[in-house]
């Protein structure tokens, strides 16, 4: 139809915009495809550090803790203490506070950039101070991506969940400035 209409004006332009039309059409997909690819890649990484931090907190181990954790940790324990690193790994050498078992669900992982937040359940029974600790938290884990490719945890926070999930008695909530 150029052809006729342009007088081959436009006739060498054809193959141009039928090549240019195609390129698109592979390139859009490829990238949507190594966007998903990169997405779901970052998804198994921080599911195995979940796991890495999970295993090193039940066997108590230093080393690995130390390797998962950034050296700006800052962590926000169940009690509202503030905790570095340095803190952190004190306590779990002298076991002020160890965990002996930890069933974790509900885990979803949101990347905002070179952030990954992971936020679970986490059914914890142990010792705090000598005495018997046990009970449902919800966390919030942030790792870091580094420009060596390496995730590191830079922010924890842990919110115990009271056994009658938060509610009054009778299963109602407070009405607001009741509480």
């Amino acid at each position: 139809m150029w052809n006729r209409l342009s007088r081959g004006r436009f006739t060498n332009a054809r193959p141009a915009v039928t090549l240019a039309a195609t390129a698109l059409l592979v390139c859009v997909p490829l990238s949507l495809l190594a966007q998903h690819h990169r997405k779901h890649e970052t998804h198994v990484q921080i599911e195995d550090l979940e796991h890495q931090w999970q295993q090193a907190t039940l066997s108590n181990d230093l080393v690995t803790m130390d390797k998962l954790l950034s050296e700006d940790y800052l962590g926000i324990t169940a009690n509202g203490e503030l905790q570095t690193k340095t803190q952190l790994l004190d306590r779990m050498k002298a076991r002020i506070f160890a965990i002996s078992k930890m069933d974790v669900s509900d885990m979803k992982i949101k990347r905002v950039g070179a952030i990954a937040i992971v936020t679970s359940l986490a059914q914890v029974e142990g010792e705090a101070n000598g005495q018997p600790v046990s009970g449902s938290f919800r966390y919030t884990r942030v790792y870091q991506h580094l420009p060596s490719g390496a995730w590191r945890v830079t922010s924890f926070e842990a919110t115990r969940i009271p056994r009658n999930g938060g509610r009054q008695r009778g299963g109602v909530e407070p009405a607001s400035g009741q509480r």
